[in-house]
């Protein structure tokens, strides 16, 4: 008897006729002779409506409370699934995250996962019941509960799956796989069938949400075979795993997209040795994460220096580089938060040429403009104007016959 995980967004459970929906899924997976794990996250906009109300009460909600008030989404979605399971004659048992053993960190609201204890889920499991644990939370080692951060459910899913070793994870949705871009940006984008761990680990840090990149960075490290697929329709989705045959595949496998993009440029930076660790040692003290870095030819040694941040740590970062800006004797710096990247991605890449020069003549014959430039072994990624965003990807989309069937 196989044991699978699966994990239900909130999308999936946002009311009680798709709590229901799920509950003969999940009994029908237990009908047909699995040990069955449930991760669930909170219905709809819940986790949204209690920040709200959060705020309502304080501008500086203490993160404490805060952690323990969004916990109650998912704790409301495990027990009404349980409820239609038991409804099913299905045996079911809801689990807050402490309970199934998910022991965290004490960073409030971003925690990482330590360890998993799966001896009360192996309990349940071996009583003949479906064990469904809540998503996007854990226990400290004093007792505390904590939120993962965004993609914490299906962090939590994987997570589970390689602790419990599954012989999957299942990870359901509103959407019925992934594809090669995102099908409300280009119509004719195409599902995958499979994908490597290392291109979806790409194309989630680079803007495709449909997994986290926390959660393809787990099943890499286990070997643990994760599922994408629709909680709303019976077809195949797509299967991340170690693909070992992608050469005689299209080199590009897909093209991810992210609005999210602000850059700033400090001008007339003094070139001298440190002064980059000068400029970004405050920046991630303050927590703030840096992507694409360009520095330009120093001449006089005095260079400028551009780098993106996302649009919502954009006033935070610029506080702070103002201020640096007057430490180390640069002239200015300003931002531009009206930018997004977009960026070809797959295995391919790195031992095909021709990839980067392709990309570039597309956007050069769509008249858009490329700001910055950044790459890896597997990916090319240009920042370019937000108002030319979908342009872009239609236009690479087109150029790589990324809605070709694989040969």
């Amino acid at each position: 008897m196989a044991l699978i995980v699966q994990k239900y967004g909130g999308s999936s459970v946002a009311d009680a006729a798709r709590i229901r929906n799920v509950a003969k899924r999940v009994a029908a997976a237990k009908v047909g002779g699995h040990q069955v794990v449930v991760v669930v996250s909170a219905m709809g906009d819940t986790t949204d409506d209690l920040i709200d109300l959060a705020r309502q009460i304080t501008d500086q909600p203490d993160p404490r409370e805060m952690d323990l008030l969004l916990s109650t989404g998912e704790t409301i979605s495990v027990t009404l699934l349980s409820m239609a399971l038991h409804a099913l004659d299905c045996h079911a048992i809801s689990l807050t995250g402490g309970q199934a053993g998910i022991r965290t960190d004490t960073l409030h609201s971003r925690a990482r996962i330590l360890s998993i204890d799966p001896t009360r889920v192996r309990e349940e499991l071996a009583r003949g019941r479906v064990a469904i644990v809540a998503g996007f939370q854990g226990i400290t080692e004093d007792q505390d509960i904590t939120t993962l951060g965004r993609g914490g459910s299906d962090t939590t899913a994987v997570a589970l799956a390689c602790a419990l070793k599954a012989g999957e994870c299942q990870i359901f949705t509103d959407v019925t796989g992934i594809y090669t871009a995102d099908p409300r940006v280009v119509p004719d984008a195409r599902k995958l069938e499979e994908i490597s761990y290392e291109e979806m680990l790409e194309l989630a840090t680079l803007g495709a949400r449909v997994m986290h990149p926390r959660s393809v960075e787990l099943g890499s490290v286990y070997g643990m075979p994760i599922l994408v697929a629709s909680s709303f329709a019976d077809e195949p989705g797509t299967l991340i795993h170690e693909v070992s045959n992608m050469e005689a595949r299209n080199k590009v496998r897909g093209i991810a997209h992210d609005r999210d993009v602000a850059k700033i440029t400090i001008v007339g930076v003094p070139d001298r040795p440190g002064i980059a660790a000068t400029i970004f040692n405050p920046l991630a003290a303050a927590g703030l994460s840096i992507d694409t870095i360009v520095q330009n030819a120093g001449r006089d040694k005095i260079a400028d220096l551009t780098f993106t941040v996302t649009k919502t740590d954009l006033p935070r970062a610029m506080q702070l580089v103002q201020g640096i800006v007057k430490d180390i004797g640069a002239r200015d710096c300003i931002s531009d938060s009206n930018l997004g990247k977009v960026s070809i991605v797959g295995t391919g890449i790195q031992n095909a040429p021709g990839y980067a020069a392709r990309m570039f003549e597309t956007l050069f014959q769509a008249g858009i403009n490329i700001e910055m430039i950044t790459t890896s072994e597997i990916r090319i990624t240009c920042v370019v104007a937000e108002d030319r965003l979908t342009d872009a990807v239609r236009a690479l989309h087109r150029a790589f016959e990324l809605e070709q069937p694989d040969a």
